[in-house]
């Protein structure tokens, strides 16, 4: 075999191998901005359940000012308490912890807790909030945007 029918064969291998791969293999996926807010504990309390948060937020832009409007369900999957909560600013790139004393919910009632709206959102990532939102539960009670 001559080397340059060699070099061709072995070119044209080269470029069919680089098109069966996935385009996501082929080039990098752009990066997602998320908003990642975690369930992390309930803890009762003299009042009734503390909740403790970690939010990240890993938007290109700092949030000024935040808050989650709250559902909390109950053993009979019925809606107990809908409330907001304040988490004030999250910086890009911060863990931020935040606790909130939920007055006459008892922890062990909690069955499950859905984030319906971002209500406030403010700063260069206003509007933004409730589509990059992703969450997690740390704790057997799950935990939804």
């Amino acid at each position: 075999m001559r080397a340059e029918t060699h070099f061709l064969l072995l070119a044209c291998g080269l470029l069919a191998s680089a098109a069966a791969l996935p385009a996501s293999a082929q080039q990098p996926a752009p990066a997602t901005a998320k908003l990642a807010v975690e369930l992390n504990a309930l803890t009762p309390s003299a009042k009734g359940c503390m909740m403790t948060f970690v939010a990240q937020n890993d938007m290109p832009t700092p949030i000024a000012k935040i808050s989650f409007e709250l559902a909390f369900f109950n053993d009979k999957n019925a809606v107990d308490k809908i409330t907001v909560l304040d988490f004030r600013d999250l910086p890009v790139g911060k863990k931020r912890v935040r606790q909130f004393d939920m007055p006459n919910v008892k922890c062990e009632a909690v069955t499950r807790v859905i984030i319906n709206d971002t209500p406030v959102c403010e700063g260069p990532a206003a509007g933004e909030c409730k589509a990059a939102l992703t969450t997690r539960s740390q704790i057997a009670v799950p935990f939804e945007g």
